[in-house]
């Protein structure tokens, strides 16, 4: 019996190593930004781990952009500011859900970045995964969430399954003392003001907006736009 339960556990460590090695970050063929004037920033634990901004892909396509990552990253335009009130929004369609990872993984909207690309970097993203899941979470510049590790919203669009297409309208929005994520023209995460901006948090709700993508996902994103409220 001790044998057995001994070869279980070792089977089942065995098998959750190897999950987390297939989900390790891919590096992506024919790499790099593409885009005039945009720039990039992978997570520092993707740099620990020996990756660069070349191991993703931010494309033009159509009106839009394809992103293909490799690393977990932020890319922006470091003349798309927005100060006082605004909001950020686009269309994110994951062609193929989970096509390059073994569990969903999100994409969305930042907002507020300030000494982009530096270590010092601090942003805020609102993201939605297509099991029907999102997440807000920013860099302070060490990482800070706002709802965990995610949570379910009924507005955030399920996927049919793995290898069927799944869109998401991301919004993000800067009004008086709240910050809001709507997703699907639905709000699903509210914040003061006070609870994102601080020590250890955002420098200021002013600053860089662009796009969001976790590790191992491809998408293409249109109706990229910043407006004044």
């Amino acid at each position: 019996m001790k044998i057995a339960y001994c070869l279980a556990l070792a089977s089942l460590a065995g098998l959750s190593q190897l999950a987390l090695a297939q989900d390790g970050s891919r590096t992506v063929a024919g790499g790099g930004i593409t885009v005039s004037g945009w720039a990039g920033k992978i997570d520092p634990n993707e740099e620990k781990q020996g990756h660069t901004i070349n191991d993703a892909k931010f494309a033009q396509e159509g009106g839009g952009f394809h992103v293909v990552t490799g690393p977990a990253v932020a890319y922006w335009k470091s003349s798309d500011k927005a100060t006082g009130n605004y909001t950020v929004k686009a269309t994110f369609t994951e062609p193929k859900y989970m096509n390059l990872n073994t569990h969903p993984h999100p994409y969305g909207i930042m907002i507020a970045g300030n000494d982009m690309g530096t270590p010092e970097q601090t942003d805020l993203y609102c993201a939605a995964y297509g099991n029907g899941n999102f997440i807000v979470r920013g860099f302070g510049p060490a990482p800070f969430q706002m709802n965990g590790r995610g949570a379910p919203n009924a507005a955030v669009h399920k996927a049919a399954g793995p290898g069927e297409p799944v869109t998401q309208e991301i919004a993000m929005s800067v009004k008086g003392d709240h910050v809001t994520c709507s997703i699907n023209g639905t709000v699903v995460g509210d914040y003061e003001k006070s609870a994102v901006v601080g020590t250890g948090k955002l420098k200021s709700t002013d600053g860089v907006y662009g796009l969001r993508f976790a590790h191992n996902t491809e998408v293409n994103v249109t109706g990229f736009s910043m407006t004044k409220d």
